[in-house]
């Protein structure tokens, strides 16, 4: 029989390649996970033409997803899967600061807060070559319920 925090530690891991490969418009922006544990996540997001807005400048949508997506990965990297494994963004703001033009973009982000069924994550994002701050979010995340194909 495993031990609640190996399932626990199964669940994560699940998440985390979930996140990476199983979402399809992850999957579709290239999005690749640097980091995954309790502490926080963090991601690259590779510049491609057709996710711009203007040339060479990424679309301000595919960066709100973006921070949307980091946001709500560390809450579930970080959570507990037994109150829950069905996540759901419950508000999301964004204040975009500069651009970063031609290059991939960085994203991490940390909990701020967890509630019983809400949680908090800040996220910055930077160019991944100047590190210059491009965007800075705050994500709401709601858990709640079970989630089918988590594995127990």
């Amino acid at each position: 029989m495993d031990s609640d925090a190996e399932r626990q530690e199964r669940r994560r891991s699940w998440f985390r390649a979930h996140w990476q490969d199983e979402v399809a418009f992850n999957r579709l922006c290239g999005l690749r996970i640097t980091r995954w544990d309790p502490d926080g996540v963090e991601a690259t997001l590779p510049f491609a033409d057709q996710l711009t807005a203007h040339e060479d400048i990424l679309h301000g949508g595919v960066i709100a997803a973006l921070i949307d997506t980091i946001g709500s990965g560390a809450v579930m990297a970080g959570h507990d899967y037994d109150t829950g494994t069905r996540s759901m963004t419950a508000s999301l703001t964004v204040n975009y600061l500069s651009v970063a033009p031609r290059q991939d973009v960085t994203a991490s982000a940390r909990v701020s807060k967890r509630g019983r069924l809400m949680s908090f994550a800040e996220v910055d994002v930077r160019g991944a070559e100047t590190g210059k701050l491009v965007a800075q979010g705050l994500v709401t995340v709601l858990v709640s319920g079970d989630r089918p194909g988590v594995p127990d």
